[in-house]
């Protein structure tokens, strides 16, 4: 048995507090376990200015940032230059949302996501993409009822988790420890339809077979299904 005597397949206790903040149009605490992450989504009345002037869609992007206390030891803030993690997981949070939503139903309009890590136990990108669609959804809504939109533009939900192997032993939604141990590490995006937004997986070290990449895949889908419900 894994810590808090949770079983291989188990989800870690997973909350979702909604309208954490009072200025953001959405704003989200989501909780895996020990890690914590707000997100927030604002709204921008204009396109991103590299679009061209005929694209009548609109955009979702991302941006991400570990506080510095959010680890047990102390992280430099990123001020003058992102880090390659950093952009690589803002880009990861940004092209998952944009995956469930049609752009072209919120035009000239930009939605920014913006995932604070405020207490890191592995699974922080995952948690983000979660706490992000829930934070993107309430501001959809809003924008709705205000008229500013004029019809709904996410297609349908989307849910992330974490699985890895430790020895053969497949362990779904891994705390950093158990990330920290993995012989494979993945990352799996899916909509509630099931279709795959991204799945991510690595081996760390020697190779291992494609039977346990298919069973990586199908227990994450599982967990994955848990969480939209959690919606």
């Amino acid at each position: 048995m894994r810590k808090n005597n949770r079983a291989n397949d188990e989800l870690r206790p997973v909350k979702f507090t909604k309208d954490f903040t009072k200025h953001a149009l959405g704003s989200v605490l989501v909780e895996f376990g020990d890690t914590k992450v707000i997100t927030t989504a604002s709204v921008d009345h204009k396109k991103p200015k590299w679009m061209e002037q005929d694209d009548n869609r609109g955009w979702v992007t991302a941006e991400y940032s570990l506080l510095p206390s959010a680890t047990n030891t102390r992280c430099q803030r990123e001020r003058s230059k992102v880090s390659g993690r950093t952009h690589e997981i803002q880009r990861l949070i940004g092209r998952s949302l944009r995956a469930c939503v049609d752009l072209s139903k919120m035009p000239d309009l930009t939605i920014t996501i913006d995932a604070d890590v405020i207490q890191a136990d592995g699974g922080t990108r995952t948690a983000s993409i979660c706490g992000g669609f829930l934070a993107l959804q309430d501001a959809v809504n809003k924008l709705l009822k205000s008229g500013e939109l004029k019809e709904n533009p996410i297609i349908e939900p989307i849910g992330a988790i974490s699985i890895g192997l430790q020895g053969d032993d497949i362990l779904l939604d891994l705390d950093y420890e158990e990330d920290s141990h993995a012989r494979v590490d993945s990352n799996v995006v899916l909509t509630k339809s099931g279709k795959i937004v991204d799945f991510q997986t690595t081996s760390e070290g020697e190779p291992y077979e494609k039977s346990q990449m298919d069973e990586l895949f199908n227990i994450a889908k599982k967990g994955i299904e848990q969480i939209i419900q959690m919606y």
